[in-house]
C-alpha cells in the first residue's frame, strides 16, 4: 500500500494568498527556509493502480497535475481515482469536489451521515454535483471496516474524533460522533496500518489504541501553540477552540507522539501557515527532528 501526500497544509495553503505573517512573507521574499504547500489531501493505492482520494482540497487540480500516476491515460477521459473518502465536511476538504465535476460517471463518495447532511444542506456541494457527474454516496459506519471498490488490498475503518465540524454545520457548537473522523488504513497483505487524523482536538482511548498499533501516524499539525493566531493578531481564537490539538504544551501532540513505540513513523500534517515548524531553520523544526517527528510535505510517499 502506498500513501501519497497530495497536500500537507491547512486551509488557505502556504503561503496563504492574503497573509503576511513571518512565514508567508518570508517564503515570498525567498528569505525563509521552507517549502510551499497545498491544502490537505491524500491518495491511497493498494495492489493495483486504482487510488482513493482522501479529501478533495481546493487545490486538487494542481495536486493531480503534480501526480502523473493518477492520470493513467487509458482512454479519452481517464483517472486512477476510483473513489473519494471524506473525513469531514470542511471547506478545505470538500471544495475540490466542484473541480471534479467533469467525471463521466457519478463519484463514489464515502462519508458519514453528519458530513452528508452538511454537504447537502449547509454547503450543498453534493447537490450541485448532481447537475454534473452525479454522486454515488456510500455510508461510513463508525468503528466498522469498509473497502473501496476497485482498490484492492486496503481496508478502512473510521473512528470518530473530538474536533469541530464545519462552521455551516448545525453541530458546530455541539459536535456529534461522525462530524470528524480519523481513518485507520490497513494494508491487508502485510497487516500494517496508518492512522490519518488531520483535524484532532483530543485523543481518546480508541484513537490511542489505533495509534499505538499503527506503523505510521499522520496527525494534526495545524498549530505549534494554543495561542499562535492570537499572538500574531490573525484571530481571537485558540487552536483548541477550533478543534486542533497544538503540538506544544501540556497534553499537546508531542506529548502523545513521544509515548508511541520507537519504531512508529510519526508525521505532522494539515499545517497552518502560521506554524513555525514550516521554517526548516527554526528551533521548533529542530525540536521535532530531535524527537523523530516529521513534517509532511506535498509529494511525500509512505509505503506500508
Amino acid at each position: 500500500m502506498k500513501i501519497r501526500v497530495l497536500g500537507s497544509a491547512a486551509g488557505g495553503g502556504f503561503p496563504q494568498w492574503n497573509c503576511n505573517c513571518p512565514n508567508c512573507a518570508g517564503l515570498r521574499a525567498g528569505t525563509l527556509n521552507a517549502r510551499a504547500r497545498t491544502q490537505s489531501s491524500l491518495a491511497v493505492t493498494g495492489n493495483a493502480t486504482a487510488a482513493v482520494l482522501v479529501n478533495a482540497s481546493p487545490d486538487i487540480l494542481t495536486q493531480l497535475q503534480a501526480t502523473p500516476d493518477l492520470q493513467p491515460n487509458r482512454s479519452m477521459r481517464d483517472t486512477a481515482i476510483a473513489g473519494i473518502v471524506l473525513v469531514d465536511g470542511q471547506v478545505d476538504h470538500t471544495t475540490g469536489l466542484y473541480m471534479l465535476r467533469e467525471s463521466p460517471r457519478p463519484w463514489p463518495i464515502w462519508c458519514t451521515d453528519s458530513t452528508h447532511a452538511d454537504l447537502t444542506r449547509g454547503n450543498p456541494v453534493l447537490g450541485v454535483l448532481e447537475h454534473f457527474c452525479g454522486v454515488d454516496r456510500r455510508r461510513i459506519e463508525l468503528d466498522r471496516d469498509f473497502t473501496v471498490d476497485a482498490v484492492e488490498g486496503v481496508t478502512w475503518r473510521a473512528l470518530p474524533v473530538a474536533s469541530k465540524p464545519a462552521p455551516y454545520s448545525p453541530n458546530r457548537e455541539a459536535p456529534i460522533p461522525g462530524d470528524n473522523l480519523a481513518l485507520v488504513i490497513t494494508d491487508d497483505a502485510r497487516g500494517r496500518s496508518a492512522v490519518y487524523a488531520p483535524g484532532l482536538g483530543a485523543i481518546d482511548e480508541d484513537l490511542w489504541d489505533a495509534m499505538q498499533a499503527a506503523s505510521c501516524v499522520l496527525v494534526d499539525g495545524t498549530f505549534w501553540t494554543d495561542d499562535e493566531m492570537i499572538r500574531l493578531g490573525v484571530s481571537r481564537k485558540r487552536a483548541r477552540d477550533i478543534g486542533h490539538l497544538p503540538q506544544s504544551g501540556a497534553d499537546g501532540m508531542l506529548h502523545w507522539l513521544g509515548r508511541l513505540p520507537a519504531e512508529t513513523r510519526k508525521i505532522l500534517i494539515h499545517i497552518n501557515n502560521t506554524n513555525p515548524i514550516l521554517n526548516e531553520s527554526s528551533a521548533e523544526f529542530a525540536d521535532l527532528s530531535a524527537q523523530g517527528v516529521e513534517v509532511a510535505r506535498d509529494g511525500m510517499e509512505i509505503f506500508l
